[in-house]
């Protein structure tokens, strides 16, 4: 199966274990990802902040490059999902606005274009009983807590992702890897990532105060589907005398259920060593072939 991929700056620097987990996760599932070409940063809060404009065109160049192919755009961060469907519904909304960003980035939109997250394409395109057959090393004993964080679910309207204040797309894919999907009511509060580099102290807070919830709740870990909010938990949650919460991306775990090859690449790049608590579970070392 092929999709366009739209792979996001996060990718290639400080979630780069999210990249080399996908496409780990991607190949085992026969899942070929066809990045866009000439693609640039979405722009995140950085470019909105700016200028209204600015944060629409940008992502609207991708959609732009994404066009060129007849398949569906999947994307993995959160973030960038979020400014996708943020231009698309600019777009699709027409007048003005849809004018301007037309000629801007010197398109024509094309309304047929669908915008999917990762986990979406996985789990809705593969399937869940196809995901089964490839996961050898249940994941039992692992209690994770999925973090959303609010790229991934607001505004509702726009990203259309269902229930934004409980969703459970991501508990599925930990019930299904074999863990246990810990309740808890922190799963999509903001993980402060837009303000950790000019209030690193009130990002520290939020970190704390997300991973002690995750704790609360019985997690031994976290799980995520965004470079920022992984980033952003994972390095500036404080010890404060208490164990430190790992923070996994959705494609580790299941390449950890898969038994797939190359994990210590991925476990490298944490600030919180999560090996310690995949050796207590007896979940490591893998790697079938």
């Amino acid at each position: 199966m092929e999709v366009s991929f739209y792979p996001g700056c996060t990718a290639h620097s400080t979630g780069v274990e999210y990249s080399l987990s996908l496409h780990a996760v991607a190949e085992e599932l026969g899942l070929e990802l066809l990045e866009i070409e000439d693609w640039n940063c979405c722009g995140a809060a950085a470019a909105h902040s700016l200028s209204g404009l600015l944060g629409l065109a940008l992502p609207a160049r991708n959609l732009a490059r994404a066009q060129e192919r007849d398949l569906p755009l999947a994307v993995p961060c959160a973030g960038c999902y979020n400014a996708l469907k943020r231009a698309q519904a600019a777009l699709a909304g027409g007048g003005d606005m849809k004018e301007k960003l037309e000629e801007i980035v010197e398109f024509e939109y094309d309304e047929k274009l669908v915008v999917k997250l990762m986990h979406q394409v996985i789990m809705d395109q593969i399937g869940l009983e196809e995901v089964k057959r490839h996961i050898h090393r249940p994941l039992s004993g692992l209690k994770v807590a999925s973090y959303y964080g609010c790229a991934l679910v607001r505004s509702p309207e726009v990203v259309q992702m269902g229930d934004h204040e409980n969703p459970l797309f991501l508990d599925e894919i930990v019930t299904l890897l074999g863990a246990e999907a810990r309740d808890w009511s922190y799963k999509t509060d903001c993980c402060g990532a837009d303000i950790a580099m000019t209030h690193s102290d009130i990002a520290v807070e939020i970190a704390d105060r997300i991973t002690d919830m995750a704790l609360e709740a019985g997690a031994d870990c976290a799980m995520v589907s965004c470079g920022l909010c992984q980033i952003n938990l994972d390095m500036r949650q404080s010890a404060r005398g208490r164990t430190r919460l790992p923070v996994f991306y959705f494609t580790e775990l299941m390449g950890v259920a898969m038994d797939l090859p190359g994990t210590n690449k991925w476990w490298a790049k944490h600030v919180v060593d999560p090996r310690p608590l995949l050796k207590t579970l007896d979940l490591l070392p893998g790697g079938r072939r």
